[in-house]
């Protein structure tokens, strides 16, 4: 009771105190109901947000949303509002980026359409000077007794493969009108040109591509008779057919020495590669006791095989003719190598060729061999 007002005017001040106290108590719980409030109306807009469904079927709400702004806006209306060109402070180089979606969709039909492709090594790589060691001799060991001293044994030596490259291009064109009709599947139709055309122009550069401008293929490499540990790092080896014009008489007992001309480890793995009309000529061949070499795939989808080996139809390899080299076997995920130093990019052109709209797409691809043990030949001589 000490703190009791003694006076009336200690009484009157002990109130208004009371009164002001009241007032801001109010003020604070207004204010604290306006930021809960808020918080609640953060909280409904990030669990719509959060339920909205994804266009253009699955995959992250952002990847879905990036692919229809591109869509939507640059390939139908050529709208630049997201620059995605390497060199972004140049507008005018008009180079844009496919979002993922469109560029899986392309990879995927490349591995489809592309048969080496679809057997060798591919990497992607962030720069155009892509390098790659390999292996050529392994570390030297040696015996010795217990108490004996243990002398430097010999280092590894390696040898650097610089895939040549060169930039493949598509240039499909739509009309407006097509364009303009939401009915019309603009990203898968896309997607297919642009996998199409580049499946016919890389599949032809892998096999016998010159090496300027473009992929080296495996047939532009070296080539020598000799067996491997004698050849030069690089050289490919191949074997005879027996007959300066054809397959010859013998191919079947040809076949399986150039099946044992690999090393057994890269054996697992390997296909035979050849054309369609060089196919149809060894599907006629046959054994001793009349059995065909070619084999039939016994379930759907699964390769057909020669002398036990799956056998790629790849039609950019050569016809049967004097000194072409029909027939590959090997490991081509061990021998070839494919490196892709961009993602497929995209220039809209509606102004070339009115009314068409063209779509220029660009994809920077190299190849070379990687290691020649891993491939072998057969040529069409003597």
């Amino acid at each position: 009771m000490d703190n009791a007002p003694t006076t009336p005017t200690d009484a009157l001040d002990a109130s208004f105190d009371i009164v002001a106290r009241q007032d801001q108590a109010e003020a604070d719980i207004t204010a604290l109901r306006g930021d809960v409030d808020e918080v609640k109306s953060r909280l409904d807009k990030v669990a719509r947000a959060a339920t909205r469904p994804a266009m253009g079927g699955s995959g992250a709400p952002a990847e879905a949303a990036e692919v229809k702004s591109f869509v939507d806006g640059y390939l139908r209306r050529g709208q630049e509002t997201e620059l995605k060109s390497i060199s972004g402070m140049t507008p005018g180089d008009g180079g844009y980026a496919v979002p993922r979606q469109i560029d899986a969709a392309i990879a995927a039909e490349l591995v489809d359409i592309s048969p080496i492709r679809a057997i060798a090594q591919v990497v992607q790589t962030g720069t155009a000077g892509y390098r790659k060691l390999v292996a050529t001799s392994g570390i030297a060991s040696g015996w010795v007794s217990e108490v004996a001293g243990r002398p430097e044994t010999g280092t590894p030596k390696f040898a650097e493969i610089a895939p040549p490259a060169g930039d493949l291009y598509a240039n499909p064109a739509a009309s407006q009108a097509m364009i303009d009709d939401v009915a019309f599947d603009l990203e898968s139709w896309l997607a297919g040109e642009i996998a199409t055309e580049f499946a016919r122009a890389e599949g032809s550069a892998f096999v016998k591509g010159s090496g300027l401008g473009q992929p080296e293929g495996f047939l532009t490499a070296p080539k020598a008779t000799a067996e491997d540990g004698v050849r030069a790092f690089g050289t490919m080896q191949y074997i005879g057919s027996g007959s300066a014009t054809g397959l010859g008489t013998g191919l079947d007992g040809k076949l399986i020495d150039l099946i044992h001309a690999l090393k057994s480890g890269h054996r697992q793995g390997a296909v035979f590669v050849m054309n369609s009309a060089t196919l149809a000529s060894v599907r006629k061949l046959k054994t001793s006791d009349g059995a065909f070499l070619w084999q039939p795939g016994m379930v759907e989808g699964q390769p057909d095989r020669l002398l036990g080996y799956p056998v790629v139809e790849a039609e950019d390899m050569p016809d049967v003719a004097g000194g072409s080299f029909p027939i590959a076997f090997g490991n081509f995920r061990n021998g070839y190598l494919i490196a892709e130093h961009s993602p497929t990019r995209i220039l809209r052109d509606p102004f070339t060729n009115k009314p068409f709209v063209h779509f220029y797409a660009t994809k920077r691809i190299g190849g070379k061999v990687l290691d020649s043990n891993a491939i072998k030949l057969l040529k069409i001589e003597a």
